[in-house]
């Protein structure tokens, strides 16, 4: 089976999320949107792979706005053309933050500022706990999400939807491939920044990120499993 995961800056992975993909039998084509010489400038051109070769589609977390196409410029079109085509084909499709925002943008959603932004472990209230468990899950966003027609909400907190499900597709907000090596990441590429302006404690973050990677992990991998057993139905 092959799985379309579309990274859109160089220090993202899809960590927990993909491993589980491989056990599961996907063989993974990463590719890479905006990459390292341009991430302060991420107005790149980039043609998306068709969306017709694949089995399932992971679009992962970005540190832009869906929105903001000042900044990003015109290959989201491009991403949102091919998630819109890839739901039409009935191909699963597993949205994670930006990537849940662009699936809900593409479906006839939008995106808009959140009230405030998340930045770290969070718990969430959630319908479907079989699928979308209480967290805590790591959050790193100041967009939410406003769902499309006929998506069904199965998860929220104060801040907006955290998970939505339309057909075969799921977008959740929060991050469930993160690793401790990524936060690490995020931190040196500008994220201490952001966290020291909202008052998060970077370096305790980190540690805690690192203190519950391995339950973190299983919570990914039972999400995938459920995922594809009960919504991608593969």
């Amino acid at each position: 089976m092959r799985a379309l995961i579309i990274r859109h800056d160089h220090v993202s992975s899809a960590g927990h999320v993909g491993r589980r993909l491989s056990e599961r039998g996907y063989q993974p084509t990463v590719v890479t949107v905006v990459p390292e010489r341009h991430h302060h400038a991420p107005d790149v051109l980039f043609d998306f792979p068709s969306p017709k070769n694949w089995d399932l589609v992971v679009s992962l977390g970005a540190p832009w706005s869906v929105y903001d196409t000042s900044t990003i410029g015109s290959w989201i079109g491009g991403e949102l053309d091919l998630l819109r085509y890839v739901h039409h084909l009935d191909i699963p499709v597993l949205g994670i933050c930006f990537g849940a925002q662009a699936l809900a943008v593409a479906l006839g959603g939008s995106v808009e500022p959140a009230g405030r932004p998340e930045i770290g472990w969070v718990e969430v209230a959630t319908d479907a706990p079989s699928l979308i468990a209480p967290g805590p899950w790591f959050q790193w966003h100041f967009d939410r999400c406003v769902l499309p027609p006929g998506a069904v909400e199965l998860a929220r907190n104060d801040v907006g939807p955290q998970a939505f499900r339309a057909g075969r597709a799921l977008g959740v907000q929060f991050h469930p491939e993160v690793t401790a090596d990524v936060v690490r990441a995020w931190l040196d590429l500008g994220g201490r920044e952001q966290c020291e302006k909202h008052d998060v404690d970077a370096d305790s973050l980190l540690r805690r990120t690192a203190a519950i990677e391995q339950a973190a992990e299983r919570r990914a991998h039972k999400l995938v499993d459920a995922y594809l057993d009960r919504v991608a139905m593969v």
